[in-house]
């Protein structure tokens, strides 16, 4: 346990140190969207491309891994929209109260902090998740949020907003990142050592960037939150899906990987444990962002994920002694 911890401290740390930075007004708020700019466009695209570039091809394109993790943050969106969609909390914010539930950290956090205890062959099976996260989960939760809104033009705005969210995913340079990555480690491409130490130096700068971002992203949601007394927010409505995403998404996850070994499908051993504890990571901090942008309650997002993100400093190490016996 405490070698554990001496591997998640600093990297919680980090967070820590963002969310103080923003709340004491070291960090102007204003200046959270440029640090946000420059992990999103330029650092985590520069280490996921590293990462896809000395990643074997054959994990990169591991679609055991992927339906496996799809199915379950399916099983997530589908079961945290069932428990919450009641009263005040309508399919907007349920359906992004699932993503909330089912999408974890893995680009800000996930893939430094696994690479760090686990080594490099982490990365792949965490890029396969990636994919599956920004692409299928996060399209779906978007066109979800859009059901039973009028569309000015009469079209189904569920099928317009699941479109949007396809252009945004275009627009993402994570997954293009991955991909060139790949691309680079199925035929052996060598490119010009200046260019490697540029993105070298980059990626580097992902990590600590990154983490930093998160915590001042969460300080910002909670102090847009509080000043927004319209909306307040009971505990019962956010604190269970924090707890479903800790406790009940790897619980999932390991559940549906030990069947599906033992139904014969080909996953090894390995790449389950980092399924299982990628899905026992904290909410994805970006999600914030995405709810603000399509006018759900952010105040109820936000505290989701402070409330995961807090609490997993103790029940992601937790995890991964079980996983690990380290």
């Amino acid at each position: 346990m405490l070698q554990t911890l001496y591997v998640t401290f600093p990297f919680f740390a980090l967070v820590l140190c963002g969310f103080l930075a923003a709340r004491r007004g070291m960090l102007p708020l204003a200046a959270i969207p440029g640090l946000n700019g420059f992990v999103l466009f330029f650092a985590l695209p520069c280490m996921l491309y590293r990462f896809g570039a000395s990643t074997p091809i054959a994990q990169l394109l591991d679609f055991n891994v992927a339906l496996t993790y799809l199915l379950c943050a399916l099983i997530m969106v589908a079961f945290v929209v069932a428990v919450t969609l009641h009263g005040r909390i309508g399919w907007n914010d349920a359906a992004f109260g699932a993503l909330v539930g089912a999408f974890p950290n893995t680009g800000f956090m996930g893939v430094p902090l696994l690479v760090a205890l686990l080594g490099a062959k982490a990365a792949g099976p965490a890029i396969v998740t990636i994919l599956v996260d920004m692409v299928i989960t996060s399209s779906l939760c978007i066109a979800l949020s859009r059901l039973g809104m009028p569309h000015p033009g009469g079209g189904n705005p569920a099928v317009q907003a699941a479109k949007n969210a396809f252009k945004g995913v275009a627009a993402n340079p994570m997954p293009w990142s991955i991909m060139l990555g790949g691309l680079v480690s199925a035929l052996q491409i060598e490119l010009p050592k200046p260019v490697v130490t540029t993105i070298g130096l980059l990626a580097d700068a992902a990590s600590p960037v990154a983490l930093f971002t998160i915590g001042a992203v969460l300080a910002r949601s909670q102090i847009l939150a509080r000043e927004d007394k319209s909306h307040e927010v009971h505990w019962q409505e956010y604190v269970p899906v924090a707890m479903i995403k800790l406790i009940l998404h790897p619980l999932l996850v390991l559940l549906v990987g030990t069947t599906a070994v033992g139904l014969g499908v080909q996953i090894d051993k390995f790449a389950l444990m980092v399924l299982v504890l990628l899905a026992a990571l904290p909410s994805a901090s970006n999600v914030s962002l995405l709810a603000e942008r399509f006018g759900a309650d952010n105040g109820r997002i936000a505290r989701i994920i402070l409330v995961s993100t807090s609490a997993a400093f103790f029940t992601f190490s937790g995890a991964v002694v079980l996983m690990t016996g380290k």
